[in-house]
């Protein structure tokens, strides 16, 4: 497991221009902490050393040791906010962990076999993913930093929906909690649509040579 160590220094200079100033001449990114039983915190990391971290698939949904001005402090990633047209951190927000309470978080699935799924390999189908996170709760001790979906055995006209995960102990999809009417699908496998529009040349042709 990826072991994650963030620095940042608490600031007091608040507001958009102080942000603005972080940004431009300290190349700072302002975030904030919070949850807990601590009151809010601002802070400001380095940019380059949080880009670095966002590199990384888990560091989205891995618990986060963030070091403010020397004391260490868990947290998970709960928002980033981007510059609309440049590849900049615009502000990012962490929660605090507290051990014994549960967090809800968005966690990657990792889909596997792909290349041997019966449905490609056989049928000839195609997969698709309508689902590349799934946001669950638990415990932070029991936080996964994926979630895999084994498509080995999917046939063509197949769909796994969430409820067909396999989910690691401790864990709980926050669609489930919500009814069945949030079973929603994650992954399928379809014929190729060029199939049917050859399908629908050769009909064609039929009918003009019946002509």
């Amino acid at each position: 497991m990826v072991d994650f160590t963030l620095n940042a220094k608490e600031r007091n200079d608040l507001g958009k221009g102080a942000s603005r100033r972080l940004r431009r001449i300290a190349d700072l990114v302002p975030a904030i902490v919070y949850g807990g039983d601590k009151a809010p915190k601002s802070v400001s990391l380095e940019t380059r050393e949080l880009n670095k971290a966002l590199e990384n698939e888990a560091f989205y949904s891995h618990i986060i040791k963030l070091s403010i001005d020397g004391k260490k402090e868990d947290v998970l990633l709960k928002a980033l906010q981007r510059h609309p047209s440049k590849p900049r951190v615009m502000h990012a927000d962490f929660l605090r962990v507290v051990a014994g309470h549960e967090v809800t978080v968005l966690v990657p699935l990792h889909f596997l076999n792909q290349e041997t799924c019966v449905g490609v390999k056989q049928g000839g189908g195609i997969i698709s993913h309508t689902m590349t996170e799934v946001e669950v709760t638990c415990l932070p001790k029991d936080l996964p930093e994926f979630i895999e979906v084994d498509m080995a055995k999917v046939n063509v006209g197949d769909i796994i929906h969430l409820s067909d995960l396999k989910l690691p102990k401790g864990i709980k999809l926050v669609a489930l909690a919500q009814g069945a009417d949030h079973d929603l699908p994650v992954a399928n496998v379809h014929a190729p649509r060029v199939v049917a529009d050859d399908a629908g040349d050769q009909a064609d042709a039929g009918e003009e040579s019946a002509e």
